[in-house]
């Protein structure tokens, strides 16, 4: 198949997935969900292996113009082929971890996953692509705000009252996100005649700030971050899975992507926004760790580590701006060694909620005895969020930092949040394992000495994940040279 065919097929392969999802019995669905996620999963990564046989580094595509103004196409390179594999494989992990979790064995929601649950997850899978793949800035407009429509729908899943005002905050305000790159696409197009993302390397420097501060706002909303930050905690009213595929490896990398995106096509980018960008960083990431330090339940702790992750990320791409291309293959890097790292962390969360019957931190006292994968899947996913090698998070961290540290010498400014940002790094470390050694070791409690085993499609997925939380940081580099 050609490139052009492949990545089509990864787009639109899920969206039939999702129609057929609905039309057919219910209890069909959610194999019919696997299917079609598993066909975009062999399409990205079939994607990914021809780009790397061909002799081309970046490819392009038009798909719908309006006489010479391009409306949508594609654009094939590592970075997006990348992203896309790692978004589109997890897809398809999530939905095989659906097939346990959302079942009436689940002890803390015994629920069956309704048609309408494995449907969205195929849309949000086709649009991740879709907008990872997108060569216009209104083709990321547009599967933008799709995204947007599925968490709504999956965040208010369960259709409590609960979880349904955090469906709709979550809706609000990556909506009014979705503003600022409305005015990057208008800026564009006034000046350029054109919605490439590449014209953005010849935009004037007032115009070009303009619209790399739009596209940062919508970066801010999407990956929650100050002051966009609030709908995230509230989402883990959420399915587990969603909260894993959406709040760790997919929804929340929207964002880190876009922004990354307009840095790679923008040519010279005004310091400016290399300093807003910074700044903001180094304020969520300390926000975010002040705010998981009295968390207790196990997926709002998460939810506050995914904010100072991101935080991270934004830290390593806005530091690029400067000149730092080790910094922008680390924030790269980043992107996809955290999806599978978090996403490990938020299954076994999910599987202490199947299991257990709880999420909260004191009751899981014990379960390395009771199960000892859980206890690895924990301890690994603890150990790569925070950085510790040779688990893949360092593999993000270190070029950061030393990309951070070697521009001081020209922006000497850098030094203090430098400082900063390594202290929170060797704080949250501590912190998880202070966790993962008055939740996880001794005896067990209660809740753990009555654990019931886990269904074969969440353990495989786990120890998949484990897996990955080990080699993602030898793939992207490789695949990054």
């Amino acid at each position: 198949m050609t490139l052009e065919t492949l990545a089509l097929l990864t787009i639109l392969a899920p969206f039939v997935g999702a129609i057929l999802t609905v039309l057919v019995p219910s209890d069909t669905a959610k194999w019919v969900c696997q299917f079609f996620a598993g066909i975009a999963s062999v399409a990205a990564i079939g994607l990914a292996a021809t780009l790397l046989g061909g002799d081309q580094a970046s490819i392009h595509y038009s798909l719908i113009s309006i006489g010479d103004v391009e409306l949508f196409g594609l654009t094939v390179d590592k970075v997006s082929t990348l992203i896309t594999v790692a978004v589109v494989v997890l897809g398809l992990l999530v939905t095989m971890y659906s097939l346990g979790y959302m079942s009436q064995g689940n002890r803390e929601h015994p629920h069956t996953g309704l048609p309408r649950y494995y449907a969205f997850l195929l849309i949000f899978i086709g649009a991740m692509a879709g907008l990872v793949l997108s060569s216009t800035v209104l083709g990321q407009l547009f599967f933008f705000e799709i995204t947007g429509a599925c968490s709504w729908s999956l965040i208010g899943y369960y259709q409590s009252s609960k979880s349904l005002k955090a469906a709709l905050k979550a809706l609000l305000v990556t909506h009014v996100g979705s503003i600022g790159l409305f005015i990057a696409a208008a800026l564009v197009f006034t000046n350029t005649g054109t919605f490439a993302v590449s014209a953005l390397a010849s935009l004037d420097e007032s115009t070009k700030t303009l619209v790399f501060l739009g596209i940062l706002f919508a970066a801010w909303a999407k990956s929650a971050q100050l002051p966009l930050h609030m709908w995230l905690p509230d989402a883990m009213n959420a399915p587990t899975p969603v909260s894993a595929y959406l709040h760790a490896a997919s929804m929340v990398k929207v964002g880190v992507y876009i922004f990354a995106r307009a840095i790679m096509e923008g040519g010279d980018i005004p310091e400016i926004i290399g300093i807003v960008g910074v700044v903001g960083s180094i304020i969520t990431l300390i926000y975010g760790f002040v705010m998981y330090l009295p968390q207790t339940d196990m997926k709002r702790l998460l939810a506050y580590s995914t904010i100072t992750q991101l935080a991270y990320i934004f830290l390593a791409l806005s530091l690029s701006v400067f000149g730092s291309q080790l910094a922008f293959e680390g924030g790269i890097t980043y992107i996809f060694n955290h999806a599978f790292a978090k996403s490990l962390f938020f299954l076994v969360a999910g599987a202490f909620s199947y299991s257990m019957g709880t999420r909260l931190l004191p009751q899981l006292k014990g379960v390395v005895k009771k199960s000892p994968l859980l206890a690895v899947g924990f301890c690994v996913a603890a150990l790569a969020i925070t950085g510790v090698p040779p688990f893949n998070g360092f593999f993000s961290k270190f070029p950061l930092f030393a990309a951070g540290f070697e521009l001081t010498a020209t922006h000497t400014w850098l030094m203090p949040i430098m400082i900063l940002a390594l202290i929170e790094s060797v704080a949250s470390f501590g912190w998880i394992l202070y966790w993962f050694g008055k939740s996880v070791i001794g005896e067990p409690s209660e809740q753990v000495e009555s654990a019931k085993p886990l269904p074969a499609s969440m353990t495989v997925v786990i120890l998949v994940l484990i897996v990955m939380s080990l080699c993602s940081s030898v793939i992207a580099a490789n695949w990054l040279v």
